[in-house]
């Protein structure tokens, strides 16, 4: 997705998302399309980089609208969640036994439903422990929370879940996704 004033290109193009903590990349918006030649043809990312000082927050939501694909900066040790999102989709694509990326880089994994509030909970109750280091603590008071769009079937989300579980039991595939660090 280019800006109004970039020339649009005639071959396949993606809306990257850059985001992190400030310091990571440029302060404010920039995007900059970064084409890359493979062996099904050219490319093109437009990589928003929305990363950078905190004063330019609130504008940075509306940049995540449409993107395609995004990468994380992280220049300090910070608590992270890793989040499954779309739990509510019936025909799911992605089996219990390939979540493995947060058990490889120790990251905390919850399975969400943003359009039925599954779990929408657990990545903030996880993180306002690490951050208070209370393992104790808990919320008391729900936030305000728009309706449900969907329902979630809570008993094939718990045989998932239960799938996790026993996935989680089982030694991480020998692949090569530590080539990417």
């Amino acid at each position: 997705m280019a800006l109004p004033n970039q020339q649009t290109v005639d071959y396949p193009s993606f809306k990257l998302v850059i985001v992190g903590d400030g310091g990571t990349a440029t302060i404010g918006v920039e995007v900059h399309p970064l084409d890359f030649f493979t062996n099904c043809g050219k490319i093109r990312f437009y990589c928003w980089d929305t990363a950078g000082q905190e004063k330019f927050g609130g504008l940075r939501d509306g940049y995540y609208i449409h993107g395609q694909c995004a990468i994380i900066m992280v220049c300090e040790n910070i608590p992270i969640v890793l989040c499954g999102n779309k739990v509510d989709v019936k025909n799911r694509q992605v089996k219990a036994k390939q979540v493995t990326f947060h058990r490889k880089k120790n990251l905390q994994y919850y399975e969400i439903s943003a359009k039925s509030n599954y779990n929408f909970e657990k990545p903030f109750l996880y993180l306002a422990r690490k951050l208070a280091g209370d393992p104790n603590l808990h919320f008391v008071e729900s936030p305000a929370l728009a309706p449900p769009e969907v329902q979630i079937d809570i008993a094939a989300q718990q045989r998932h879940e239960a799938e996790l579980l026993e996935a989680a039991a089982q030694p991480l595939p020998d692949d090569d996704d530590d080539a990417f660090e």
